[in-house]
């Protein structure tokens, strides 16, 4: 829409006529500068451009007006110049539709243009050709930041104005393409292209997956169902329990008779089952590798004729299942064989042969305990046997006085030794208290201290004194007490020791084991093995699942590489 211009100022020129259209005069190239122009001639202002005006597609014919003078107020020279452009850039006969497009870009670069060639004029003078094509796409579709962008230096330095095309020249059709028609022609090639590049992919796409993903699961199909041996699978179920013992208390009594008291012998028995030792027992005694390398079988389950221990191991593993449940405490075993009966005959040698190793078990370890119980209760009964012959040798040694009797004399006579030098003592220190002491009575005093102190001393003698080879009474006493004390002690020992034999023969009771058969195998009817089926759709599963591990690891890798 054209804003009516506020015209105030006036200009005036002093030619007669002024042509409007190009066909009153030539067109003007667009490099000649706005002076080369005619002089100017007063006239009447000039009327605003309006829509009604830049409607048409071809320029209007141009007609002729009576020059009317009239006064006015003198325009400034930047006002001239910029009148004078306009004049200029009407005669160069622009179509309406470039007129709209000029208008169109001058909006979104913000100009405040009064009419449509007003517009063309700010383009021209900020470096922007309105009818490039670039600026064509951003008017069907405007980009983010394009309204305030400045203008790039290249765009500025290339400046290309449109041609104006004579009318009386007659021209033919042109062989170029409209930017609209080449537009669609150039995304037509594009949208073709990117669906041949989508139908090669997708066709890539199908080519990889049959062969690394179909082909094998078809051949894993075929094997399970035309190829594979069928075999006859025989379940059995058994547990491994404690003997019941009322005797037993604290936590033991506790868990007794529960899965946790047996779990260490049941997982003992489980690898027990599942070692080479059991397939090489089981091959001894029912021709385990006989049965395998029977040439009926398929070739992928059968041995070959000498085939290795290890060898027939794997197949051991693959046919022998063997799971043990925690919480119930029961050993699930499967034993898959091509005949049934084979099947069970295998099932209950491997049973038989848990119960031997639980057997074992069980009496190795009640055997250890017994033995450690037996070897303290006879050393315990060896040291009381010592102790009480080393008592009777020192009660012989005192045979002839009784050392008890002789010691209690012994210590009645120095008692009273001492009582009758106390005595003397006293009488003497008397005597020597008078000024003038009688010499017979203080030497008869003395004489009598000095033969107490004699036998005080003769007496104390026979109590520690060994000076005829023989023990005094003193130590004799003393090691009959000792000899005693340890007698105690080892009669309390060789007690205790026999206590833990008895209780060491109630505990290797309780941990007596058997084994129980809660399910007894039996020999299927219908083949168990292969899953048909199953296996077929677990082998696509694998096979898609390796394929996309692959093609990713693949992509990733290449990403990486073209980065």
């Amino acid at each position: 829409m054209t804003t009516k211009p506020k015209a105030k100022k006036f200009r005036i020129r002093r030619s007669v006529t002024t042509p409007r259209f190009p066909e009153d005069n030539p067109p003007v190239a667009p490099d000649e500068p706005a002076t080369a122009q005619a002089p100017v001639t007063p006239q009447r202002p000039v009327r605003p451009v309006t829509r009604a005006d830049v409607e048409e597609d071809a320029p209007a014919q141009p007609k002729e007006r009576e020059p009317v003078a009239r006064s006015g107020q003198v325009a400034s020279a930047r006002e001239v110049e910029g009148e004078t452009d306009i004049d200029a850039i009407r005669r160069e006969g622009l179509t309406g539709r470039q007129l709209r497009m000029a208008r169109r870009v001058a909006q979104q670069h913000n100009l405040p243009a009064t009419s449509d060639f007003d517009a063309v004029r700010l383009l021209r003078e900020r470096g922007i050709d309105p009818f490039q094509r670039s600026n064509m796409l951003e008017l069907v579709v405007p980009q983010a930041g394009t309204e305030k962008a400045e203008t790039p230096p290249e765009r500025q330095s290339r400046v290309q104005l449109p041609q104006t095309i004579p009318v009386q020249k007659q021209t033919l059709p042109s062989t170029e393409l409209s930017p609209s028609e080449q537009r669609q022609r150039e995304i037509g090639e594009i949208q073709r292209d990117i669906m041949r590049r989508r139908r090669h992919k997708l066709m890539m796409l199908g080519a990889r997956l049959a062969f690394f993903v179909l082909l094998p699961t078809f051949i894993a199909g075929y094997y399970f169902y035309n190829i594979a041996t069928p075999m006859y699978a025989t379940k059995s179920e058994f547990l491994i329990l404690q003997a019941d013992n009322a005797g037993g208390s604290g936590i033991g009594g506790l868990l007794s008779g529960t899965q946790f008291a047996t779990s260490q012998d049941s997982i003992a028995v489980q690898s027990f089952l599942e070692s080479k030792e059991v397939m090489l027992r089981l091959d001894e005694d029912e021709g385990f590798k006989t049965h395998f390398t029977q040439e009926w079988l398929d070739p992928i389950q059968r041995l070959e004729p000498g085939a290795t221990n290890e060898e027939a191991y794997k197949t051991y593993k693959k046919n022998v299942n063997l799971g043990y449940d925690p919480t119930e405490g029961v050993i699930r075993m499967e034993v898959s064989a091509a005949d049934p009966q084979i099947a069970t005959q295998f099932s209950e040698k491997l049973i038989s042969y848990a119960e031997q190793r639980v057997n074992e078990l069980s009496q190795k370890k009640r055997g250890d305990q017994m033995k450690d119980a037996m070897s303290g209760f006879e050393k315990a009964e060896q040291e009381r046997r010592n102790a009480q012959q080393k008592l009777v040798e020192l009660q012989q040694a005192g045979a002839i006085l009784d050392p008890q009797s002789v010691i209690s004399t012994l210590r009645g006579q120095i008692n009273n030794v001492e009582i009758q030098l106390q005595e003397r003592e006293l009488e003497l220190a008397a005597l020597l208290d008078n000024a003038r002491p009688n010499q017979a009575k203080v030497q008869g005093a003395q004489g009598d201290i000095r033969r107490l102190k004699a036998l005080l001393a003769q007496l104390n003698a026979r109590m520690t004194d060994a000076s005829k080879g023989e023990n005094s009474l003193a130590q004799l006493a003393v090691r009959i007490q000792m000899a005693e004390a340890d007698l105690a002690t080892r009669d309390l020992m060789l007690q205790s020791a026999l206590q833990q034999v008895e209780q060491t023969r109630m505990e290797a009771n309780r941990q007596v084991r058997y084994l129980t058969t809660s399910v007894v195998p039996v020999p299927s009817e219908s083949p168990s093995y292969p899953r048909k089926f199953e296996n077929t759709i677990l082998s696509f599963l694998i096979f898609a699942g390796v394929y996309l591990m692959f093609s990713l690891t693949a992509s990733i890798l290449r990403e990486q590489v073209t980065s």
